[in-house]
């Protein structure tokens, strides 16, 4: 089985977020999936199989399946339109998520997916001693979002791994205003046995709702403040959030099933 690994959200290798991409002709059984997303030891594995004219998709991370993965679902697009439809333009997918579409743009890959509805939650200690730093407002969807004060507490942030685990959410975002980008964010998920998500896609599922709230604006560059950083380039649309990226080719495997 070819296992293709492919760094999103960025035009470099060894930049953006690798996800690893199975194309199958029919799905393996859960536990296979989950035992070659912890041998890849990346933040996602997707797994793919045509479905009519459209695709299943599912993701898993080292620690489980999730419901929602920007990154691979970028990924997984570009791997459709490069080696197995290199005409088409527009690939749709049927997730845990619902329906989410991809459409190749020149060197973009915009992928329309939904808001998560936001919550605002009261800042607490425990907070403030898992990130380092105290939260101006924290926010509640799927994920745990902290609005922090500047850029500079964002990248510096070294968040407790174990604490981090305490807190509410399956993922942890720590996002501020940027100086050169509309937004800068960054993504833990040790829950899921990730520590940090070098770019995450479903993670500006829940920021670019938030500071499209605040800043009144609809189209937004992002960056993710990791070490390998990323770029996205978002626009709020309704209750959905189109994110686009580009994406760099790393490796062509095989993998040999047991």
């Amino acid at each position: 089985m070819k296992c293709y690994v492919v760094d999103a959200f960025t035009d470099t290798v060894f930049k953006g977020n690798p996800a690893a991409v199975c194309v199958l002709a029919e799905w393996l059984p859960d536990a296979l999936m989950q035992e070659i997303a912890k041998e890849n030891n990346l933040s996602e594995t997707a797994f793919t199989v045509r479905n009519g004219e459209d695709y299943d998709l599912r993701w898993f991370t080292p620690g489980g399946e999730i419901d929602l993965c920007g990154h691979a679902t970028l990924a997984t697009a570009y791997v459709l339109m490069r080696f197995v439809e290199p005409d088409r333009e527009v690939v749709s997918f049927h997730t845990m998520s619902g329906m989410l579409t991809v459409q190749r743009k020149n060197d973009l890959y915009e992928m329309d997916m939904p808001a998560y509805k936001l919550t605002p939650v009261p800042v607490t200690d425990e907070m403030e001693e898992a990130i380092g730093f105290r939260p101006l407002e924290v926010w509640m969807g799927r994920d745990l979002v902290c609005v922090l004060e500047n850029e500079d507490q964002v990248i510096k942030a070294t968040p407790d791994k174990e604490k981090v685990k305490d807190l509410d959410g399956l993922l942890l975002h720590l996002t501020t205003e940027g100086k050169d980008y509309d937004c800068v964010t960054r993504s833990f998920a040790p829950k899921l046995g990730v520590w940090e998500d070098p770019v995450c896609g479903s993670g500006h599922c829940h920021v670019i709702p938030l500071w499209a709230d605040k800043m009144h604006k609809t189209e937004f560059r992002a960056f993710q403040a990791s070490q390998r950083t990323g770029e996205l380039y978002c626009r709020i649309e309704k209750e959905r959030v189109m994110i686009a990226g580009k994406a760099a080719l790393y490796s062509v495997a095989e993998i040999f099933l047991p």
